[in-house]
């Protein structure tokens, strides 16, 4: 289990850039006109994760096996797209299963990359990109209202559920609002996550920046914060990233970002926000055959964990081997661990922890 993300915003703000960047490849064709991608492109990555490979150095693991994040380019979006103008509107479906969004802002000025309406202007992009999401959402609720109207004549009690929630999500868009206000009892909340609606996504507002701006950032990020939650915006040189992309060696990336002054890869930041934003962590399974992480959402107890890896761990889930991960590598690996006395034994009721190194006990 990892998350996936789907990447959104006008033609020409470094999207497909970015894109290749975060994916290191050149699958999303990056040129200087409106809708030079034409088709949506998936880009799988494994999540960066010192800690694993510290841990499998240990364990000498013959196999590492990070989380894997998932990111899904589609044609930029122009005002009207929800009326047929430009191609993103076509592809929005593709990016309707997606955990979160990622909506790349332009903010840097640069005479030689036209901009599709003329000016940077990042909130006014906002606005455009969200409400032509908002009206991607209206259109999809109004053409399910009518066929379960139809089901409810016929006595569908689940019809009759679904057709509620999506009553109230309708009013809301209708005045303006994302679906993500609507408001539903805690049995009801499955309906409303099923309707796979794009203004129920949480977003992560992603600033391209020029080169020097890339630390600091500037004046038009300053506003992005000011309009969104400071928390969800990531600042990025869809540029820096691009050169990151072609080293080979680690220690280029890193001598290369100290010389900018930068502390990580835009790549780290994005996947830290992502995982703050969906209330996600990553605990391990360290052994001589492999090393792997796993994410699971924060909150989730030891069997659930288990059950990630197979049902079967859940349903005959006896107990976890646990040990942090910070004193399976201080220690020198389980073993180690377990004679210090570091290693617990976990129950039914133990909430897993970023970072827990778990070997699960059970019986089928």
């Amino acid at each position: 289990m990892g998350f996936n993300c789907g990447i959104v915003g006008l033609p020409n703000v470094g999207k497909s850039t970015l894109f290749n960047a975060l994916t290191a490849t050149a699958a999303a064709e990056s040129a200087n006109y409106p809708f030079c991608t034409i088709e949506p492109n998936v880009g799988r990555i494994a999540v960066p994760d010192e800690r694993l490979y510290k841990l499998a150095e240990i364990a000498s693991s013959k196999a590492i096996i990070p989380v894997h994040l998932e990111f899904v380019d589609i044609a930029g979006i122009v005002k009207g797209a929800s009326k047929g103008e430009g191609l993103g509107n076509k592809f929005l479906a593709n990016i309707r299963e997606t955990d979160a969004i990622i909506h790349v802002v332009r903010c840097f000025d640069d005479d030689d990359v036209v901009h599709v309406t003329g000016k940077v202007d990042p909130l006014s992009d906002i606005d455009v990109i969200e409400t032509e999401l908002l009206l991607a959402d209206l259109e999809s609720v109004e053409g399910r209202i009518p066929a379960l109207e139809k089901k409810c004549k016929a006595a569908d009690k689940c019809a009759a559920e679904t057709l509620d929630v999506l009553r109230k999500v309708y009013d809301v868009l209708k005045d303006g609002k994302a679906a993500s206000e609507v408001r539903v009892s805690p049995e009801k909340t499955h309906i409303l996550r099923n309707l796979q609606l794009l203004t129920t996504k949480p977003v992560i507002y992603v600033c391209n920046v020029a080169e020097d701006e890339s630390v600091g950032g500037n004046k038009y990020t300053e506003l992005v914060s000011e309009k969104v939650s400071s928390s969800n915006v990531v600042v990025i040189s869809a540029a820096i990233e691009s050169e990151i992309a072609t080293f080979d060696s680690e220690d280029e990336k890193h001598e290369f970002l100290r010389e900018l002054g930068l502390p990580c890869t835009g790549l780290s930041k994005v996947i830290r926000s992502g995982y703050d934003l969906l209330g996600l962590l990553t605990y391990f399974t360290i052994g001589p055959k492999e090393a792997r992480a796993w994410s699971i959402n924060a909150g989730t107890k030891a069997p659930a964990a288990a059950g990630v890896i197979h049902t079967d761990f859940e349903k005959g889930f006896i107990c976890a081997e646990t040990v942090s991960w910070r004193e399976y590598i201080d220690y020198g690996g389980e073993q180690a661990a377990k004679q210090r006395g570091k290693m617990r034994l976990e129950g039914k009721d133990y909430t897993v922890q970023d970072g827990d190194v778990m070997h699960f006990r059970f019986n089928v």
